[in-house]
C-alpha cells in the first residue's frame, strides 16, 4: 500500500506541493489542513485531543497496559525491540489512548489511535483498551467515540492480533444492546482488520475528506479480481457515495458535528 509522505515539518503539501507562508503545523491556525487544496495531514493523539475535545477535560482510562511478545516473534529484529523503539519515539505505550472527556460540554468516552505507533496497528493492547473503554462507557451510561488511524492487525502478534477483531466487535454488540450511542470517526488511513471490525460498526460512521479507507490494498484487490478499480476507490468520498459512510466532514467542522450528534443522541 503506497503511502504519501506525511512529513509536516517540511510544510510542503503532498497533494498540491503548496508551501504555505505560515506553519502548517499550527493546529489552531489551520487544523493541520493545507490552506491551498484542503489536504488533511495526519494527526497524532495529542493533536486530536486538542482539536476535538474540551480543554483539560480528558481523563485517561487504563494507561498502563503494554504489549507482550506472546510468540517470541523475530523478523529483522525482535518484536520486543520494536515495541521499545515505538514507545521511545512516540512517548506512548501503544497505538490507542482511551479516556473520558467532554466535547462542547457533552460527556463521552473516546478512543484515539495514533498511526505513528507501529502504523496504528491493532494488537492485543488496542483490543483490550477498546473493550475496557466500552465497558466503562456502559457502566457510566456514556456514548463512545473512536478515532481510527491504522494499518490493520499487528502481524507480530499473529492470531492473537486477529482475535481482536472478534473481541472488539463483540463488546460493541453488547454496547449496542444497552442502547448507547457509538460514533466511529475514520481518519487517514483506516485499513485492514481495523476497518473490518470496530471502525465500520458505528451508529454513525464519519470520515475526513480524502481519507484512505479499505481492507486490502488496491493492487492486491486488482490482482485478485483481475479488474481495474475505479478512480477514487477507497477514498472517504467514494465510500460515502456507496453507502459505507454517513458523512464526510472537514476537520474544522468535526468537533461541532460530534457535539451536535451527541446532543441528538441523548
Amino acid at each position: 500500500m503506497t503511502q504519501k509522505n506525511q512529513t509536516v515539518t517540511e510544510n510542503k503539501c503532498p497533494d498540491c506541493g503548496y508551501l504555505p507562508s505560515t506553519d502548517i503545523n499550527s493546529i489552531l491556525t489551520h487544523f493541520k489542513v493545507c490552506p491551498n487544496c484542503g489536504h488533511h495531514f495526519r494527526l497524532n493523539y495529542s493533536e486530536s485531543l486538542l482539536l476535538f475535545t474540551d480543554d483539560d477535560s480528558f481523563q485517561e482510562i487504563d494507561p498502563d497496559i503494554v504489549a507482550q511478545d506472546f510468540l517470541d516473534f523475530n523478523d529483522i529484529k525482535p518484536y520486543a525491540e520494536r515495541i521499545s523503539a515505538a514507545c521511545e519515539k512516540t512517548g506512548l505505550k501503544d497505538a490507542m489512548i482511551c479516556g473520558e472527556t467532554k466535547i462542547a460540554g457533552n460527556k463521552a468516552v473516546v478512543c484515539i489511535m495514533d498511526f505513528s505507533f507501529m502504523g496504528g496497528s491493532m494488537g492485543s493492547v488496542v483490543g483490550e483498551k477498546l473493550t475496557r473503554a466500552a465497558e466503562y462507557a456502559i457502566q457510566k451510561n456514556l456514548p463512545l467515540i473512536t478515532f481510527s488511524s491504522s494499518g490493520g492487525a499487528r502481524m507480530q502478534e499473529g492470531i492473537i492480533s486477529l482475535m481482536q477483531m472478534a473481541k472488539t466487535s463483540a463488546i460493541l454488540k453488547m454496547f449496542s444492546e444497552k442502547n448507547l450511542f457509538f460514533i466511529s470517526v475514520l481518519m487517514d488511513p483506516t485499513t485492514g482488520g481495523t476497518t473490518a471490525s470496530f471502525a465500520i460498526l458505528g451508529d454513525i460512521n464519519i470520515s475526513e475528506p480524502g481519507a484512505l479507507i479499505g481492507f486490502a490494498g488496491r493492487r492486491v484487490i486488482e490482482q485478485t479480481i483481475k479488474e481495474t478499480l475505479p478512480p477514487g476507490f477507497q477514498t472517504a468520498e467514494y465510500l460515502l457515495q456507496h453507502g459505507m459512510l454517513d458523512m464526510v466532514v472537514h476537520r474544522k467542522d468535526l468537533k461541532n458535528t460530534l457535539a451536535l450528534l451527541l446532543e441528538y443522541g441523548k
